[in-house]
């Protein structure tokens, strides 16, 4: 099959451009002694959290329970969840996962803790836990050291628990200080942290800077977006996440609708709405569920009904939670066919 045989919106992946980008972080990590754990979210496919593993990842992290048990299911045996597992209905699946695998899972209250040591009992095995602590974007996570001794200390004198250390998200350089005094006081409380766990692309290759990190959970450098691109996190011929659609009007001479919407893109990252390669003067500034407008007014030479453009998608993690598989192409070629099985797994 060729890349002309697929019928749109198509998402694919450029197979070379992906393999590059999983060689060059774990290259970093590996000259600088930190280990990456592959955050499965961006892709959500088996076959390609494999191929990190085998470049050298060490385990992987999953956002939600529902992506775990697909992973556990299709070999995986280090996961890490970094979010809180809240309620009866997920504290008896995260018992029943235990069995199958190790995992890591992150806390930040005392109730989410208790929890996860009512699960950890009925699973008749000891559960490892961090503690998130409040990054910069101000998202989940304990506020202050004072919290953090708190946690740390019931954590681990909870029988069916053991506590490993935090996790903070992101982990820019400027959070360093904010992450020092929180494993200050958990030094100074006798409860040092083995595990100091970073994250965010973004800053995946600053990590350097932030000498107290062990490992990073990195998701979306395996295929990078338009965001990142934006945000000078790579180039664009990094960018190996594609989505392939059709003209299918024009109904103006500086207007044109792609067969690409909100449901094949999501609506994440702002305008423009993606980028279009064939096209870099158009700009997609507006997005029904089937229907992309695109601006052509600045193009020189304007795409025709029936034509063919491969668009740059702003949030490659969205994307590929709204698609079913995912088509690998080495040049023209079709060589694989994912089936993106961890798709929906939200709960």
């Amino acid at each position: 099959m060729r890349r002309d045989d697929l019928d749109t919106p198509a998402l694919v992946v450029d197979l070379d451009v992906m393999e590059d980008n999983i060689r060059r972080l774990q290259s970093y990590c590996d000259e600088h002694g930190i280990r990456l754990r592959p955050h499965i979210k961006t892709h959500k496919v088996p076959a390609i959290a494999h191929m990190q593993i085998r470049a050298g990842a060490r385990g992987i992290a999953c956002q939600k329970l529902g992506e775990a048990e697909v992973f556990a299911a299709t070999g995986f045996d280090d996961i890490q969840i970094p979010y809180n597992i809240v309620g009866r209905p997920k504290l008896e699946r995260l018992a029943r996962l235990m069995r199958q695998c190790h995992l890591t899972v992150a806390a930040d209250s005392l109730m989410t803790v208790r929890g996860l040591a009512w699960a950890a009992a009925q699973a008749g095995q000891p559960l490892d836990v961090i503690i998130e602590l409040e990054g910069d974007i101000e998202r989940a996570g304990v506020h202050t050291p004072e919290e953090a001794v708190t946690l740390a200390r019931a954590i681990d004198e909870a029988p069916e628990l053991r506590y490993r250390g935090v996790m903070i998200y992101p982990s820019n350089p400027e959070s360093r200080p904010r992450l020092r005094a929180f494993l200050d006081a958990l030094a100074a409380a006798g409860l040092p942290a083995e595990i100091v766990s970073g994250g965010g692309t973004g800053a995946a290759y600053h990590s350097h800077e932030i000498p107290e990190l062990t490992e990073i959970r990195v998701g979306t450098y395996v295929y990078n977006d338009w965001s990142t691109v934006k945000h000078g996190w790579c180039t664009l011929e990094q960018c190996a996440q594609k989505v392939i659609c059709t003209v299918v009007s024009r109904p103006t001479p500086d207007r044109a609708i792609i067969d690409g919407g909100s449901k094949t893109f999501s609506s994440d990252g702002g305008l423009p709405m993606g980028h279009i390669i064939e096209y870099p003067e158009a700009a997609i500034y507006r997005m029904n569920e089937e229907h992309g407008y695109v601006d052509i007014s600045r193009c020189a030479r304007k795409p025709e009904v029936g034509e063919r453009v491969t668009v740059i998608p702003n949030h490659a993690c969205a994307v590929s939670n709204l698609h079913d598989v995912i088509y690998g192409l080495r040049g023209d070629r079709v060589e694989v066919i994912w089936p993106i099985l961890a798709r929906g797994k939200v709960q």
